[in-house]
């Protein structure tokens, strides 16, 4: 499909810089499977459900995969920015670096920042390979659990593009970048629909009859990354690494075989679903890599309901929901969102969609 037809306007004051506060204070708009709007709240998420409905969480925990530093051992000692992405193993990671064009094969990173010292001493790395788009190997100095309290020492987390470029990262967006479900660590990136859940929402929940389930999958840089290709066949995902756990994927099979619904909190969980989703719709443990690329005419197989945040024009993300609730019902929702005041990305406000096919969705 042509990649244009996923654009929007969206006015800059629309992106949130914060989180809302309670998070469960946010607003969400409720997509009908027949295109019918309805503005509600995060808060009144157990109202749209009900008992026997199983949520699905992603509690991956974003790691400080922010670093600084300069290139050592050549006449000239350039700053250097680079953003982990993938573990390749104990001591290796691929990165994102800028500016790319001052690294070669065999360069080394002197890693730290003024006001922040790692414990350990300095943090080098050897710049093992280099590929397209500025992403290269780094071979650290440090190995396994030293490695990671490392990087923890001298990172950040990265916070997207469209807020750093707007406002300075501080110590709050060290929690409010977390969802409090985070336990593994690994994401460069956060899950942001679960952003929006509290302690009291989800007991709400759990009193409605809802169940709650946790998979793991470690969001990328690619989800910040916009489609330049004219068509969406021209694109690359890129891997990202997830699992579902053998018990996990029974209790969901059990639910949907009771009538329940299976809701995705978040595109990284609805992601990780249909990756492991077989033809019939049964969900299969899973561990691995998904490179799953969700367009319009993808056919559904576990999945009844989404809750997810406000995404990108031209983005991989807004493509998924415009697959799963229809292109042009999504393009009239983010149009009504935009008039009314919803906040977009990560810190914004929310939608729950149900999936275009259905016709059954009653209103509490």
């Amino acid at each position: 499909m042509r990649t244009d037809l996923f654009d929007f306007d969206l006015p800059s004051e629309r992106i949130a810089l914060r989180p809302a506060q309670p998070r469960d204070s946010a607003r969400m708009l409720v997509v009908h499977d027949d295109g019918v709007l309805r503005d509600r709240l995060i808060a009144d998420l157990p109202q749209w459900l009900e008992a026997g409905d199983q949520l699905v969480v992603n509690d991956t925990k974003v790691i400080a995969a922010q670093l600084k530093g300069r290139r050592i051992g050549r006449e000239t000692e350039p700053r250097i920015e680079a953003t982990l992405i993938r573990r390749v193993d104990g001591s290796r990671w691929q990165a994102l670096v800028k500016p790319a064009r001052k690294l070669a094969t065999g360069d080394r990173i002197r890693f730290g920042n003024e006001g922040k010292v790692c414990l350990l001493g300095h943090l080098d790395a050897e710049v093992e390979a280099k590929g397209e788009e500025g992403e290269v190997t780094l071979a650290f100095s440090f190995h396994g659990p030293t490695l990671d309290q490392a990087i923890a020492d001298l990172g950040s987390p990265p916070l997207p593009p469209y807020i750093a470029s707007k406002r300075a990262p501080d110590d709050r967006d060290a929690a409010d970048y977390q969802t409090m479900f985070a336990a593994n660590e690994g994401a460069v990136a956060a899950p942001t629909a679960g952003l929006h859940f509290t302690p009291a929402l989800e007991q709400a929940l759990s009193a409605r009859g809802v169940g709650l389930h946790r998979v793991t999958l470690h969001v990328g840089a690619g989800t910040f990354l916009p489609v330049k290709a004219d068509d969406t066949q021209g694109h690359r995902m890129h891997a990202e690494w997830g699992t579902i756990s053998a018990s996990t994927a029974e209790a969901l099979n059990a639910a949907r075989r009771s009538g329940g619904r299976i809701v995705a909190v978040g595109t990284t969980s609805l992601r990780l679903l249909e990756s492991a989703a077989a033809d019939d719709g049964a969900i299969r443990p899973f561990e691995g890599d998904t490179a799953i690329f969700i367009t319009p005419g993808y056919r559904f197989r576990a999945v009844d309901i989404l809750l997810t945040n406000f995404h990108l024009p031209r983005s991989t993300l807004f493509m998924l929901v415009a697959a799963f609730s229809g292109l042009e019902t999504m393009k009239r929702a983010y149009k009504h969102a935009v008039a009314e005041g919803y906040r977009f990305y990560s810190y914004g406000d929310a939608c729950l969609l149900f999936r275009a096919h259905e016709t059954s969705v009653r209103d509490p």
